[in-house]
């Protein structure tokens, strides 16, 4: 993975885990579903604001390989909200250039929710303005571990050559093997860590951590983000002075 210690533009490729949904609801007195149907007015917000500053992928985490464990209830309603924004959504999206793409495993899903996956991402599959990657049934684990067994299965069928396979190799097997590096991770919520989410890709990741609860974030709380982002410097190993001097 071939990175750039200078960076002159914003962030080309931001992941969130959007947390606070539950006590956001819980604070207003409603149930914990109550703000994870709220936060989809803060999807459709970050995917404007992506669309209008030339961010080029946006990946939102929406449902991690450990949320089955969450209540039924609250499982069900997540389940049903994937189901609109595909069904009401995804006409919006292509109109306005963007290509949707579902990471992790969707075997879990029942065949019409999959259906639905692959009738969007081929709906979408030639929009360029933005990617939109939703991360449903994804651990980073799980990414690692599904990337490791492609490549043992290419290199059992003598497509790859085991002692070839490099960290760009293995760059190539996982689920955001087509996407920017990651730039930018946001976790809302005010905890701070990332919860088994793109542990591969968040490497060398600037992490951004706001207190904001999920349905609060707007496009200003994303413009503070990306501004704090723009005045970091991004070393990736080296020193300062060989960043501000990379010619020396």
């Amino acid at each position: 993975m071939t990175e750039s210690p200078v960076s002159n533009v914003g962030p080309q490729h931001v992941a969130i885990i959007m947390d606070g949904n539950g006590r956001w609801a819980q604070k207003k007195g409603k149930i914990r579903t109550f703000g994870h149907k709220a936060g989809v007015d803060s999807v459709k917000a970050v995917v404007r604001f992506a669309r209008k500053t030339g961010i080029k992928s946006l990946t939102l985490f929406a449902f991690s390989s450990e949320n089955w464990k969450r209540p039924e209830e609250e499982v069900s309603v997540l389940m049903e909200l994937f189901n609109f924004v595909l069904n009401n959504e995804v006409k919006r999206l292509n109109k306005n250039g963007v290509r949707l793409k579902v990471i992790g495993d969707v075997s879990a899903f029942d065949d019409k929710l999959v259906e639905k996956i692959h009738k969007a991402e081929t709906l979408t599959a030639d929009n360029h303005d933005l990617v939109l990657n939703i991360a449903a049934n994804y651990g980073g684990r799980w990414d690692i571990v599904n990337a490791t067994k492609q490549i043992a299965n290419d290199v059992q069928n003598g497509k790859l050559d085991a002692e070839s396979v490099t960290e760009d190799t293995f760059n190539n097997y996982v689920s955001t093997a087509e996407l920017p590096e990651l730039d930018l991770l946001i976790r809302t919520g005010g905890e701070h860590r990332i919860s088994n989410f793109l542990l591969w890709q968040c490497a060398y990741a600037e992490l951004y951590f706001t207190d904001v609860l999920w349905p609060d974030f707007n496009e200003d709380v994303f413009q503070l983000a990306v501004d704090d982002f723009n005045v970091r410097q991004r070393r990736f190993g080296l020193t300062g002075e060989q960043v501000l001097t990379p010619n020396t």
